[in-house]
C-alpha cells in the first residue's frame, strides 16, 4: 500500500473505528445499568439490605401493600409484581374488583399465601424468579422464626420490611421512599410523600394548640361486627389509635391496651360511657361470611352503610351509651389501617371531632384529589359515615 493510500485509509477508517468503539462501549454501559444494579437500603426493621434497584419481580408479602405501590405507576401498576398476597381479594374484594375492571390482565398476577401465613411457600416464590420479598413490619418476628428470611437469602433473594400498620403516621413516608428506591420510582415516591405530608399537616396545624381537656374521649372498635359474637376489640397507641390522636381526640384504648390492639369487655365500655365512638368496617363477605360489619368501600351506598351502623349500635348496652344517644358515632373504612391513604381518615375524624376548627376542610375532596393525582381508578362508594 502506498503512503498516500495508507494515509487515506487511516483518515477514513479512524473515525469509523472510533465511532464503533464508542457504540460498543455505550452498549456495554447500558447493559450494565439495566442489569439489576444493587443498592443498599435500611428497612423499617433497621436491617441493612442489598436489593435490586428497579426490581422487576417483587412479591408483596401482603397484598394490601398494593395500596402503596400502585402510586408509582398509574398506567402499569402490576408490571413489577411477581406475585401478591392473597389477602387483597379476600379482605378487600371491592378494591380488587375495581382494579380488575380497569386492568383485566391483573387476574394473571400470581396470588401467594401472605408471608406471615402457613400458606406462604418459599419454593413457589423462588419458582417465580423473584427479586425481592416485601413484608409488613408487624410480621417480623413470625417471618424470622419461620426461617423464610434465611431460606430466601441463601437463594439470593432479599427480604425487606415496611410499615403502614403499626406506626403508620411515623413510618408511611420512609416506607414509601424505601419502596420507591426498590422499584426505581424515586420521583413518584417523593411526589406521594410530599402530598401525604401536606395533607397530614393540614390537620396537625389545626389541633397543635389543643389542651388535654379539649380532646374528646373516643372509643375505637376494631373490625366491629367481623365476628358477631365478639365485642370489643380496640387499639392501643398504634394504628387507628394514632389516627385518633392525630385528629385531636383521646383514644380510650390507651387506658387499657399497651400493644397495637387488645380487647375490652362490653362492661368496661359501658362504665366508661365514651362521648364518641368510631368503628372500623369493610366488605368481609369473602373472608367472614355472616359478619355484621359496616361494609365500607368502593361498592357501598350511604343508605346501606348507615343501616349496618345502626345495627351495630343496637348490641347489648350500646343504645344507652352517650355517644349513641347523641349520634356521635362514625364508621371508617377498616383498610385505612394499613394504607398510605390514611390521611383521608385522619381528616374525616378531625372534621367530625372538631367541626369548628376544620370547617374549611373537605376530606371527600381530598379523597377525590388523591385518586386524580395518584390512582388509576375513580372514587365511588362510601368510606366513612356517621350515625343518622
Amino acid at each position: 500500500m502506498s503512503a498516500l493510500v495508507h494515509r487515506v485509509w487511516e483518515a477514513v477508517t479512524g473515525p469509523f473505528l472510533l465511532a464503533l468503539y464508542l457504540i460498543v462501549a455505550l452498549a456495554g454501559t447500558i447493559a450494565s445499568a439495566t442489569a439489576q444494579e444493587k443498592i443498599t437500603v435500611t428497612d423499617l426493621a433497621g436491617r441493612t439490605v442489598q436489593v435490586p434497584h428497579g426490581a422487576k419481580k417483587v412479591i408483596l408479602g401482603e397484598g394490601r401493600m398494593f395500596y402503596a405501590t400502585v402510586v408509582f405507576d398509574k398506567d402499569k401498576p402490576f408490571e413489577q409484581l411477581a406475585a401478591i398476597g392473597d389477602d387483597l381479594p379476600k379482605f378487600d374484594p371491592d378494591t380488587w374488583s375495581k382494579y380488575l375492571a380497569r386492568f383485566p390482565d391483573a387476574k394473571n398476577v400470581p396470588m401467594i399465601g401472605a408471608a406471615a401465613s402457613a400458606d406462604f411457600s418459599v419454593e413457589k416464590a423462588l419458582q417465580l424468579d423473584v427479586d425481592v420479598l416485601v413484608v409488613t413490619l408487624g410480621f417480623y418476628d413470625k417471618i424470622k422464626e419461620s426461617g423464610i428470611i434465611d431460606k430466601l437469602e441463601k437463594a439470593g433473594v432479599p427480604t425487606v420490611f415496611v410499615d403502614f400498620r403499626e406506626r403508620p403516621t411515623q413510618n408511611t413516608v420512609p416506607s414509601i421512599l424505601l419502596l420507591g428506591r426498590i422499584f426505581g420510582k424515586e420521583a413518584q415516591a417523593q411526589a406521594f410523600a410530599d402530598y401525604y405530608m401536606a395533607q397530614m399537616r393540614r390537620v396537625y396545624m389545626g389541633i397543635s394548640s389543643l389542651k388535654a381537656n379539649e380532646r374528646p374521649v373516643v372509643f375505637a372498635e376494631r373490625a366491629a361486627g367481623l365476628d358477631p359474637a365478639v365485642c370489643c376489640d380496640t387499639f392501643g397507641n398504634f394504628n387507628f389509635g394514632e389516627f385518633i390522636a392525630e385528629a385531636g381526640g383521646f383514644n380510650l384504648g390507651t387506658k387499657y391496651v399497651t400493644g397495637v390492639s387488645g380487647r375490652l369487655n362490653p362492661e368496661a365500655v359501658i362504665v366508661e360511657n365514651p362521648p364518641f365512638i368510631v368503628v372500623t368496617g369493610a366488605n368481609w363477605s369473602k373472608s367472614n361470611p355472616g359478619n355484621k360489619g359496616v361494609w365500607l368501600g368502593y361498592e357501598m351506598s350511604e343508605e346501606a352503610a348507615n343501616k349496618q351502623l345502626q345495627g351495630l349500635m343496637e348490641r347489648t348496652g350500646f343504645p344507652e351509651l352517650k355517644a349513641v344517644k347523641d349520634k356521635n358515632v362514625m364508621a371508617v373504612y377498616h383498610q385505612f389501617y394499613q394504607s398510605p391513604y390514611h390521611f383521608v381518615a385522619v381528616q374525616a375524624l378531625a372534621k367530625w371531632l372538631h367541626p369548628q376548627r376544620f370547617k374549611d376542610l373537605d376530606p371527600q375532596a381530598t379523597f377525590k384529589e388523591l385518586h386524580q393525582k395518584f390512582l388509576p381508578i375513580d372514587v365511588s362508594g362510601v368510606f366513612w359515615t356517621t350515625l343518622k
